[in-house]
């Protein structure tokens, strides 16, 4: 298809998409108008009964902890489906002519983006830990601080080059890791079960309101989905960094 096809079904698709959009943002409730009794409920009731200070982590992990399920699978699915298919495109191209893949070799990194991103490793990791262990009492919870501790792993590509990430990456371990945060949740929902209740029954003790361990399951939850979601950024981040900058800018794999 010509360029100038494609940006002509861009636009009219995009005049079709945009029509709607403000169709729909039409029917919208004035500004500051809630009709929505369930979360009127949940902010009276969440609280003593989950002992979680963040109710919108008592909703996702709790109350409709099986749709929050299935949104991590979707990531999981989506992550192996990425890996897979370019690991498999990188081993087609092992051979290609280095012709056909001119023209994008990186630029180094700067002194200046070194020193600041080895500076800013620490800080990040740590918050995204702090993010993920804290998601049931601030805002914040596994998906958030699993994407802040990715940043961790992108910061280093920042700071010292693909081969640093390379080293400092072990492919197998975040491949495993992105396995078992997924495993985890069923495995949390599975222990329900077991202790009597339905699956993800929040069966651990509340504890108190307000402390680092409460909220029964909704901790274990966040650590396992923080797990995951850490362990698939970082997937992705490799591949295809592996896939631009080894195989792109020198027609081969490896360093």
């Amino acid at each position: 298809m010509r360029p100038a096809t494609r940006r002509r079904a861009f636009l009219a698709a995009a005049a079709v998409v945009g029509g709607l959009l403000v169709w729909g943002m039409g029917g919208l409730p004035p500004a500051g108008v809630y009709n929505g009794p369930y979360g009127l409920v949940l902010n009276q009731v969440a609280v003593p009964e989950r002992h979680a200070t963040n109710v919108v982590a008592a909703v996702t992990f709790d109350y409709r902890g099986i749709d929050t399920m299935g949104e991590e699978f979707i990531l999981f699915a989506a992550v192996v489906g990425v890996a897979i298919l370019l690991r498999t495109m990188r081993g087609e191209a092992e051979h290609e002519p280095e012709e056909e893949v001119r023209g994008r070799d990186v630029p180094g990194t700067s002194n200046a983006v070194r020193v600041a991103g080895l500076a800013m490793l620490g800080p990040i990791v740590l918050y995204g830990i702090y993010v993920v262990a804290h998601g049931h009492l601030t805002p914040g919870g596994g998906f958030q601080g699993g994407v802040v501790l990715a940043t961790g792993a992108l910061l280093v590509y920042l700071s010292g080059e693909y081969v640093t990430l390379r080293r400092v990456r072990p492919v197998n371990a975040v491949d495993r890791a992105e396995a078992a945060g997924a495993g985890a949740y069923v495995v949390i929902g599975l222990f329900g079960l077991v202790a009597g209740g339905s699956f993800l029954y929040n069966a651990l003790p509340l504890g108190t309101t307000g402390e680092l361990v409460s909220a029964g399951t909704i901790l274990p939850i966040n650590v396992a989905v923080g797990l995951e979601v850490a362990a698939g950024f970082v997937l992705l981040l490799s591949e295809f960094l592996e896939q631009t900058l080894v195989l792109g800018a020198s027609g081969r794999t490896g360093p």
